[in-house]
């Protein structure tokens, strides 16, 4: 390939087939017909030598090249265009685009309402979605979904990406109002449960990859102790709900409890051992550090998510 006449608006194009795995979506997104694409891939395929593209059903399916040359290519173009749309020019009150996260259903609650009347009063051009995390690798998210940003437990995070901390959350035990054993035992809603009872009533955990331990029983182990999890959902509302309609109980974030609780019927009470809050944190691609839409809404959900923290946990 001769760089000097490479035509580098084909490149643009590649990476719409890339993200659509097809030629008439890709048009879609650059506002070019089907066939003008196709003879631009024709035309990349003749200057890079390599097939890029292979129909598989309805789909094109990058070749092994195309996928090595995916990202870095896409870094570069975000790098094009964040220096084309200075910071200065954004204004999100005209800003139109779709900002796309990946967390838990945690967030449905937590998030999203806050964050829709933030949008609907600053950037009514921008639309937000909420998409379920990659089960065992969270951080894939981000290329998986092709998420702008993740909300997950702190953990380490490759150099491709940047981090900033949200808030901690401890976690309470919910069960329904008026529960059969709680009652019995005269725990009142707001006190500890013993840790016989909580080791012996049937619990629900959240768990996306249908684990059956998880914090709260590594807490227990470390004083000896296991409870009885005969239940995992792979979504927090789910835990809820079969809590508020069961004899069930359930370890969850305080704050989801604290805004369900009155809604569903539930109680809430501590648990009989210590469990370190875990810490939230907020993780994005760095290709997009500088894109001023990305920035914008990545500052919003991070102000709005501080807002969780607790007490004597946030010296983040």
């Amino acid at each position: 390939m001769n760089f000097a006449t490479f035509d580098l608006n084909l490149m643009r194009v590649l990476d719409a087939i890339l993200r659509e795995g097809s030629t008439v979506q890709a048009g879609k997104r650059l506002n070019m017909s089907q066939s003008a694409v196709s003879g631009a891939l024709g035309r990349l395929r003749h200057s890079l030598g390599d097939e890029l593209l292979v129909r598989h059903g309805n789909r094109l399916v990058p070749t092994d090249y195309a996928r090595s040359i995916e990202l870095p290519l896409r870094e570069e173009l975000d790098r094009i265009a964040a220096i084309l749309a200075p910071p200065s020019t954004f204004d999100p009150a005209t800003a139109e685009g779709t900002f796309r996260i990946t967390a838990s259903d945690f967030f449905a609650e937590m998030l999203m309402p806050p964050l829709a009347d933030l949008l609907r009063k600053l950037a009514p051009g921008i639309r937000a979605q909420l998409v379920d995390l990659v089960p065992n690798s969270y951080i894939d998210s981000l290329e998986t979904y092709h998420a702008d940003l993740a909300l997950i437990p702190d953990q380490s995070i490759p150099d491709w990406t940047s981090s900033q901390p949200l808030f901690y959350s401890s976690f309470v035990v919910i069960a329904r109002r008026n529960h059969l054993h709680l009652t019995s035992a005269g725990v009142a809603p707001g006190n500890t449960v013993p840790i016989d009872l909580f080791c012996e009533i049937g619990q629900a955990l959240f768990s996306p990859q249908g684990n059956f331990s998880a914090m709260g029983d590594a807490a227990l182990a470390k004083v000896g102790r296991r409870r009885k999890v005969v239940m995992t959902l792979p979504v927090f509302s789910g835990v809820c709900r079969a809590v508020a309609e069961s004899d069930l109980i359930a370890l969850v974030p305080r704050q989801l409890a604290e805004r369900v609780a009155p809604q569903m019927g539930l109680e809430i009470y501590r648990p009989p051992m210590p469990i370190d809050p875990p810490l939230i944190i907020a993780v994005w691609h760095r290709r997009s550090a500088s894109n001023p839409l990305h920035r914008w809404m990545r500052e919003k959900v991070i102000a709005l998510m501080r807002l969780l923290n607790e007490g004597e946990q946030t010296a983040i």
